[in-house]
């Protein structure tokens, strides 16, 4: 089995995890290969950089890797996804931060997390993606054009609102009149599209949704769709350029740019301990938002 190791940070709500999870790595009989970057920082960092000998390092991966685990949140998840591309790695995450509904595995559970993964006791829960492709091409959303989340258009440079004409399979179906607009996909319906006031989308429904975000429009409200849908938007606004971000990646556009967003062609593949599921998790994620205000 060969294994990657993903993450961004080397601090004090990562440290002892990320230990905990190289030495139960260590014990096993697979290959492990630490994110270079990543690798870099933990030898940096770590007080016993000699705990990294005998780990190799990646800058790609390829279709040799069994397992690609992420540390550190949902963010570092999203993150992880644009090594993965349509490479159909599983992918797991350690969560060191809050609950995640994507970085699901917590700390004090790794070292029987990674027991049942090598074991092979865990089912793969198939993720939908979006992508997205610009007229004219922009450089930046070329090689990596997909997101795992949302696809997100919003107001640059101004406090004004912009407007968002949008078509669906070439059918004209509004311009929202907003400070932007949201296309979210199942997994990412938990994400900033939730926090803007649309629905809790389970992992399997084949639909997306349209989140407008603070629209001035009254009747504006947040819409799901099938995802098989193609949706073409046009951005107006006071200021001549907008930005466009795929999860955590943010590029900017001309006003004259026309968007088109769809379904990717491939999945994402991510790790579910047998005995978790969405429901479970969002029901913790309900009482921890109920203990944060008490």
């Amino acid at each position: 089995m060969k294994i990657a190791i993903y993450g961004q940070y080397y601090h004090n709500s990562t440290q002892a995890s990320i230990e905990v999870l190289l030495n139960a790595l260590s014990r096993k009989n697979v290959s492990v290969f630490i994110e270079n970057d990543f690798f870099n920082i933990i030898k940096h960092e770590s007080k016993q950089p000699s705990r990294l000998d005998g780990f190799e390092t990646f800058e790609s991966l390829d279709d040799s890797y069994t397992l690609l685990i992420s540390i550190g949140g949902d963010g570092t998840i999203l993150r992880a996804i644009t090594y993965v591309r349509d490479l159909s790695i599983p992918i797991v995450g350690i969560n060191t931060g809050r609950l995640g509904f994507l970085a699901t595995i917590q700390t004090n559970q790794i070292e029987s997390a990674i027991d049942d993964i090598i074991k092979g006791n865990y089912k793969i829960s198939q993720r939908t993606l979006l992508c997205v492709e610009t007229q004219p091409e922009n450089d930046e959303l070329i090689e990596t054009n997909f997101a795992l989340n949302e696809i997100a258009v919003s107001r640059k440079n101004t406090t004004s609102m912009i407007t968002v004409e949008t078509h669906l399979n070439s059918e004209y179906l509004t311009s929202y009149w907003a400070d932007g607009l949201i296309i979210s996909t199942p997994t990412g319906s938990t994400g900033y599209s939730l926090s803007c006031g649309g629905p809790v989308i389970t992992p399997e429904t084949d639909s997306f949704v349209l989140t407008p975000i603070a629209p001035h429009n009254l009747n504006a409200r947040p819409l799901v769709i099938p995802d098989n849908t193609e949706i073409q938007l046009k951005v107006n606004g006071r200021e001549e350029h907008y930005l466009i971000s795929l999860d955590s990646r943010i590029a900017t556009l001309h006003n004259s740019t026309v968007v088109t967003i769809k379904k990717a062609d491939f999945e994402i593949k991510m790790v579910e301990l047998l005995q978790e599921s969405f429901i479970d998790t969002l029901r913790k994620k309900m009482l921890w938002g109920e203990d944060k205000r008490n």
